[in-house]
C-alpha cells in the first residue's frame, strides 16, 4: 500500500484508530476522520504521514470539507473506511423514531455520503477500495441485545455495499464490507467490564470469546488492497462462528 492514501472515519478511538495504524503500517498515508479533535491529533502524531480532520458524518458540509482536505494535501483517495458508527441499545417497543433515525444517519445514511463523496473522485480515477465497517447484527437479529436501529442500520450497509459495487465494478472501484462480531470497542466497553457481559460473550459464541483487535487487521488489509483485485461486493464475517448457528 505504499504510495497509496486511506479515508479512516471514526478513527479517534478504538477500532477505527487501530484500522488507521494498520494501514499506515502497510504504508499508505492517511485521513483521519472523527469527532474528537485532540484523540485526533495524538494519533495523528504517532503515524509517520497522517492528516487529522474533524469531522461529524451527520454533516454535509463536515464531510465535504474532510474529502476536500484530503484530496488538497494528497490529491487522490485510493482507499475508504467507512468505520464511524453508533449504537444504542434498547426494546424496540421502547425506541423512539427520533433515537432510530439518529442512529440510521450515522451508520447508514453517513456511510453513503462518504462513499458518495470519495467515489467520484475514484470513478474518475478508475481505481479504488472501499470498506465499509457493518456488524454480525446486519446479518442475524440482535435479540437478546435489543438494538432494532442498529440491527437495520448495519443490515442496510451491507446491501448498500453490494449495490455500489455492482455500480462502479465495471470503473475500477470495489466496494467489499467487514461483519465484526464482538471485539472490545467504546461501545462494548461496559458489556466487556462485566464478568457476566464477558461470560455471555463466551457462552454464545463458538470459539468462546470475543474477538481481538488485531484479528480484524488481516480483513482490512485484504479486502483494501490488492490481494483482493477480483472481490467485490463481499462481506466477510469476523465474529468467532456467531452466525454460524
Amino acid at each position: 500500500m505504499r504510495g497509496q492514501v486511506a479515508l479512516v472515519t471514526g478513527a479517534s478511538s478504538g477500532l477505527g484508530a487501530r484500522f488507521a495504524r494498520v494501514l499506515a503500517g502497510a504504508g499508505a498515508a492517511v485521513v483521519l476522520a472523527g469527532r474528537r479533535e485532540e484523540q485526533l491529533r495524538e494519533l495523528a502524531e504517532s503515524i509517520h504521514e497522517a492528516l487529522a480532520v474533524r469531522c461529524d458524518i451527520t454533516s454535509d458540509e463536515d464531510c465535504g470539507r474532510l474529502v476536500e482536505a484530503g484530496m488538497a494535501t494528497y490529491g487522490k483517495i485510493d482507499i475508504l473506511v467507512n468505520n464511524a458508527g453508533a449504537s444504542q441499545p434498547t426494546h424496540a417497543l421502547d425506541e423512539t423514531i427520533e433515537t432510530f433515525q439518529k442512529i440510521l444517519d450515522v451508520n447508514l445514511v453517513g456511510a453513503f455520503r462518504l462513499c458518495r463523496l470519495v467515489g467520484r473522485h475514484m470513478v474518475m480515477r478508475g481505481h479504488g477500495s472501499i470498506v465499509n465497517i457493518a456488524s454480525m447484527f446486519g446479518i442475524v437479529g440482535a435479540g437478546r441485545m435489543p438494538q432494532a436501529s442498529y440491527a437495520a442500520s448495519k443490515a442496510a450497509v451491507i446491501n448498500l455495499t453490494r449495490e455500489l459495487s455492482a455500480q462502479w465494478a465495471k470503473r475500477g472501484v470495489r466496494v467489499n464490507a467487514i461483519a465484526p462480531g464482538f471485539f472490545p470497542t467504546e461501545m462494548t466497553q461496559e458489556l466487556f467490564a462485566r464478568p457476566e457481559g464477558a461470560e455471555w460473550v463466551a457462552r454464545l459464541t463458538p470459539m468462546g470469546r470475543g474477538g481481538r483487535p488485531e484479528e480484524l487487521d488481516g480483513a482490512l488489509l485484504f479486502l483494501a488492497g490488492n490481494a483482493s483485485s477480483y472481490v467485490t461486493g463481499s462481506v466477510l464475517v469476523v465474529d468467532g462462528g456467531w452466525t454460524a448457528i
